[in-house]
């Protein structure tokens, strides 16, 4: 077990609990399953930019980003059921495995991003979604549009169109009518909730699985920085009269870090040095983005021996049930 013993971040785990039947570790989280049916989600302090995973975990970061998602997945749930059980420590999120649909949900209410690429070369039809014309960068669709993504194995997530899901019947129409509407509904609540806080919820995606009873399941994590884009809703009207960037709450400002320090994941270059000055400045942006997204203070955790206390947590949540 790894841990950056100056910075006490968990970077690495490689736990050992009863009735483990896999271990899956993706840039930034861990995936245990017990007994095939039970997923224990570590969201570890290790950041990724550019596809590749930085050399130093973030103090704080997995905790921010579990947190949000664990509020957010319990305040949608008179919505869509979803995967969470409970949480039983500030980094780690316990619930029932879900067979996934092998579609991302992506839903969009502003034109940025991937969207405003794809319309700046031409292009008026997104995923089969056709976009109004004189539009300029970061401006607000007339209403949300759903863009799905094929969720790949190896490589990059492709677009796909609706008609295209259900004529290779990657998705039943039934199912793919009630992931629709439970991903407006989502959205919709997101950005209720974004507005409260003075803020724009510009573009996120959703997972969604079936149960063990064949029930649409909501799964993975949502509303956070790491698979949404939020602008400051203050000011958003004159940037866009005055054509200027709009004010993002994102990881952004770290993928800017590393183009000014050479570093965009191409072949040849180097991962600039990451002092621990740097990662607790990066940490403590984080905080920020939790404070602002959810309005609650956040509590740093004694990260002294983090590592053991994230096992004991979910070797005593495990051992309870």
């Amino acid at each position: 077990m790894l841990t950056n013993k100056k910075m006490n971040t968990i970077t690495q785990t490689n736990f050992n609990f009863s009735n483990q039947t896999n271990l899956y570790k993706g840039k930034v989280r861990d995936v245990y399953t017990i007994n095939n049916d039970k997923l224990v989600m570590i969201a570890s302090d290790r950041i990724s930019a550019f596809d590749h995973v930085l050399p130093k975990g973030i103090p704080y970061k997995g905790q921010v980003l579990n947190q949000i998602a664990s509020k957010f997945l319990d305040a949608t749930s008179d919505i869509v059921p979803n995967w969470k059980e409970a949480s039983p420590d500030p980094s780690v999120t316990v619930g029932k495995r879900c067979e996934p649909f092998k579609v991302e949900m992506v839903i969009r209410g502003y034109l940025t991003g991937h969207a405003w690429r794809e319309y700046r070369s031409g292009k008026r039809l997104l995923c089969g979604v056709s976009m109004p014309e004189n539009m300029v960068e970061n401006e607000k669709f007339p209403s949300p549009i759903i863009t799905p993504t094929t969720k790949a194995d190896v490589g990059h997530d492709e677009d796909i169109t609706r008609e295209e899901i259900l004529e290779t019947n990657l998705v039943s129409e039934n199912d793919y009518k009630k992931l629709e509407e439970y991903t407006y509904a989502l959205f919709q609540r997101g950005t209720e909730m974004a507005k409260e806080k003075g803020l724009i919820l510009v573009d996120t995606k959703y997972e969604f699985g079936k149960d063990s009873n064949g029930v649409i399941t909501l799964i993975d994590e949502i509303h956070t920085p790491d698979s949404s884009r939020y602008f400051y809703s203050d000011g958003y009207n004159d940037r866009i009269k005055n054509n200027l960037p709009q004010k993002q709450l994102s990881k952004e400002f770290v993928r800017q870090w590393l183009i000014e320090n050479g570093f965009q994941g191409k072949e040849g270059q180097n991962i600039p040095h990451m002092s621990d000055d740097y990662c607790n400045e990066v940490s403590e942006r984080y905080i920020e983005l939790f404070e602002l997204i959810t309005g609650d203070n956040f509590v740093k955790e004694d990260v002294s021996n983090v590592l053991n206390r994230v096992e004991e947590n979910i070797s005593n949540y495990l051992n309870s049930k």
